[in-house]
Formats: C-alpha cells, sequence, structure tokens
C-alpha cells in the first residue's frame, strides 16, 4: 500500500449501529527525477490522487528533483491534488488552534 491513513466510509454503521465516518489523511509520496506522475485535478477520479483512465481533470507532473509530495485523498482540497488541511474538522478558538498545532489532544 502506498502513503498512510485510513479510507473513508460513508454510510457504514458500527456494532451499536450509529453512523462512522473516518477521516482520510492525505498521502506522502517520495518522488525522484524523471518521474512522471498523472495526479488528478479535478477530485472526481476514484484512485485519488492518481487519475484513473475515466478521469477527465489529469495534471502531468514531470518531476525535475527529489522530494516529498503531500497529497490530497479526500478531495475536499481547494488545490487539487496537494492536500491544504480541508480533511480536518475546524478548531474553533485559538485555545483549539494551538493544540492542533502543537499536536496536543
Amino acid at each position: 500500500m502506498r502513503g498512510f491513513g485510513s479510507i473513508e466510509w460513508r454510510g457504514r454503521m458500527n456494532d451499536t449501529g450509529a453512523a462512522v465516518t473516518q477521516i482520510v489523511l492525505p498521502q506522502v509520496r517520495q518522488v525522484q527525477p524523471g518521474d512522471v506522475l498523472l495526479l488528478c485535478n479535478c477530485g472526481r477520479s476514484g484512485a485519488l490522487p492518481d487519475c484513473d483512465a475515466a478521469c477527465c481533470g489529469a495534471l502531468r507532473l514531470d518531476v525535475v528533483r527529489a522530494q516529498s509530495l503531500l497529497l490530497c485523498r479526500c478531495a475536499k482540497s481547494a488545490r487539487l491534488p496537494y492536500c491544504d488541511g480541508s480533511h480536518q474538522p475546524d478548531a474553533i478558538g485559538l485555545r483549539a488552534k494551538w493544540q492542533r498545532f502543537i499536536g496536543a489532544d
């Protein structure tokens, strides 16, 4: 499996019958010079962040230097195919934002 994270399941039920939605985390992909990626730019691909054959919004990325890319897998980003943090629930207030920034629960 490439990347990491969980898969978002909509409409799935847990043991008590309540609906369960898991957060879809971005994919960190290591790329090297010479790599060619076809990334989804419309959010409709079933294989996010990659484009599938039926996707019409492909972004061709020719890699010129080694780097790590943070790629969206939830299709909520305004900067597709890159993650902008839209998968996160809103942090209300300065305290919640600070706790998210430092990684505290």
